[in-house]
């Protein structure tokens, strides 16, 4: 009996795992072997992303399936098939080639999560043009600084943010030909994207696509520095592909939601590609956070999978457990969270308010997809990242003096997390920034920056950025590990942990908290708050210091900013916060 039939004669069944057993994939795991779910382009022509996220379905069959469920701010509703998603694409790509637009030549969007950027994103890469997604939210010097980078040719935006953030400094960008507007008519030196449209043709064919050519760029920069075009080709398609199927557990007739906003590469990896390679149905909403809607989206449009940031996550657990409890949520059969690592009671407080545990991975822009992660039929260790994904071979390393680096063996050791190269999705490099891209490589490792530690059951637990981390006493301590432990207490909210500059011991660990409703911040809970992180870390790793803040700095993606944290402590200009954002 088959998924299907088993579905309509038992509909609460939620399916086995893809991956029954960890150990076993991985012993018989091969990148030949997965590429081989994929289609490739017909007649032998190469490998194209939008062939396997749109194309293969309608020579498969499925062109009638939905792809998109799109959930407008006012309540506007659109749905798109599979066939419908391959003609406004192919004509999109028809626009382009229209445009004189070279394959290879940047295509960027400035959308929020409305249908044209899906159009966008998918006809670029059909037209064999590079997709490069910018966060609507950025401000003018931000999106200035990406274009110019990028060498943007194209820019697809909307009429208001385009005269808010663009117009302005059009002058400075002398190698954007065409901005093409998703709304309202044509101005000056913009063209209505509808009416070209309109007047292109429903069927494209896909040229020659080589599995090393450029398709993707994705800026990141971090929390400080200047942005960095990670650069990434077709051939990651497998990747997207296989870490559905393995990490975020993908069967055939699955309602997903990511709620990456797409300009973000989560957004693009996970909330384009991957679900559309495996021909599901996804959710899109427009709208902003809202702890009531995202039940009712999760209720109504009967979710079974759902991918989101552990930000949201703390900010559904400070709506209170009494909310979720008046929608039905018995759909939803897998529940994964990415963007920084997920505290231990966010785990726990998803099995207690939704019925399902929240499985955290790993991975960062320049890997292009997870890399770690706890997966559907693993136990999960709250506050775990999780295990190598099948196919990545990764390992804790220490830096020699000469600049080579060395496994770490012994369990529980703190190090720097560092993945063996050639996994499909790995970044090609940063865009003409070949001597940056070289520093991340070291005795055959690529050097996340992360630090993190492996237990002795090969999980991997993340101790914090290497800019991050506070030196004390000669002791090493991760913000994560500090956090998450005042995030157990019920007072608080939100919590950011910084080492504070002190001759003596080199740094003092300090804590900025935010609160719940009805705590109220005060001497006394101060000291309950200091007290209950020495009675969960000990004296050395506990803070010493607590204050309280009515919220938290957070970038635009959510993480929060211990930088601007750092600078209110010691009076410096927070300045300003519009360029940051983190990855993935």
């Amino acid at each position: 009996m088959d998924e299907r039939m088993i579905r309509k004669l038992h509909p609460d069944w939620r399916g086995a795992p893809n991956m029954p057993s960890y150990e076993a994939a991985r012993a018989s795991f091969s990148w030949e072997a997965a590429e081989r779910e994929l289609a490739g382009l017909p007649d032998g022509r190469g490998l194209n992303i939008a062939h396997e996220a749109v194309d293969r379905h309608i020579l498969e069959g499925r062109g009638g399936r939905q792809a998109l469920r799109w959930l407008g701010r006012h309540g506007e509703r659109r749905l798109l098939t599979y066939a419908e998603l391959s003609a406004w694409t192919s004509r999109f790509a028809h626009v382009l080639a229209g445009l004189g637009l070279s394959p290879g030549e940047r295509v960027f969007s400035l959308l929020g999560r409305i249908p044209e950027l899906y159009i966008t994103a998918l006809g670029t890469l059909k037209h064999r043009a590079v997709f490069c997604p910018l966060f609507s939210a950025f401000g003018p010097e931000p999106i200035r600084a990406r274009l110019q980078l990028g060498g943007a040719r194209v820019l697809v935006t909307t009429e208001a943010l385009y005269r808010k953030k663009v117009a302005p400094l059009r002058g400075s960008l002398p190698e954007l030909r065409h901005v093409l507007l998703v709304d309202g008519e044509a101005g000056e030196g913009t063209q209505a994207l509808l009416a070209l449209l309109e007047r292109a043709r429903d069927s494209y064919t896909i040229g020659p696509t080589a599995p090393e050519d450029m398709a993707l760029l994705h800026f990141t920069s971090g929390t400080t520095g200047t942005p960095k075009g990670a650069i990434h080709v077709h051939r990651a398609v497998l990747a997207h592909h296989v870490t559905g199927t393995l990490v975020l557990d993908f069967h055939p007739d699955d309602i997903f939601w990511c709620t990456a906003d797409p300009g973000w590469v989560t957004g693009t990896s996970y909330g384009i590609i991957s679900p559309l390679t495996h021909g599901l149905t996804c959710v899109v909403d427009e709208a902003d956070f809202d702890a009531e809607r995202w039940y009712r989206i999760l209720q109504d449009e009967r979710v079974t999978v759902w991918y989101t940031a552990p930000t949201a996550v703390r900010m559904l657990m400070k709506a209170g457990e009494a909310l979720p409890r008046r929608f039905n949520l018995g759909t939803l059969r897998f529940i994964a969270s990415v963007g920084e690592p997920l505290n231990p009671e966010a785990v726990l407080w998803g099995q207690q308010a939704l019925g399902l545990p929240i499985h955290d991975n790993w991975w960062q822009t320049e890997t292009g997809g997870i890399m770690v992660a706890n997966y559907a039929s693993m136990n999960i260790k709250p506050g775990s990242m999780g295990r190598p994904l099948p196919g990545v071979e990764a390992a804790i390393v220490r830096r020699g003096p000469d600049g080579s680096v060395e496994p770490v063996d012994t369990p529980n050791t703190e190090g720097e997390l560092a993945l063996r190269p050639g996994w499909p999705s790995m970044f090609r490099g940063y865009l003409h920034e070949e001597e940056r891209y070289r520093k991340c490589f070291a005795s055959g490792w690529y050097l996340s920056g992360d630090l993190a530690r492996k237990d002795a059951d090969g999980y991997f637990w993340f101790v914090g950025r290497a800019d991050d981390v506070i030196k004390s006493m000669g002791h090493l301590i991760g913000p994560f590990e500090v956090e998450s432990a005042l995030l157990e207490h019920p007072a608080v909210a939100e919590a950011g942990v910084i080492g504070r500059p002190e001759p003596t011991i080199g740094e003092v660990v300090k804590a900025f908290v935010s609160l719940k409703e009805g705590f109220t911040p005060g001497e006394a809970l101060r000291r309950e708050l200091l007290a209950h992180a020495r009675t969960r870390l000990g004296a050395v790793v506990a803070p010493k210091e607590l204050e309280f803040l009515p919220t938290l700095p957070r970038t635009r993606s959510g993480k929060i900013m211990r930088r601007l944290l750092k600078a209110r402590e010691q009076g410096l200009p927070e300045g300003d916060t519009s360029t940051l954002e983190a990855s993935p």
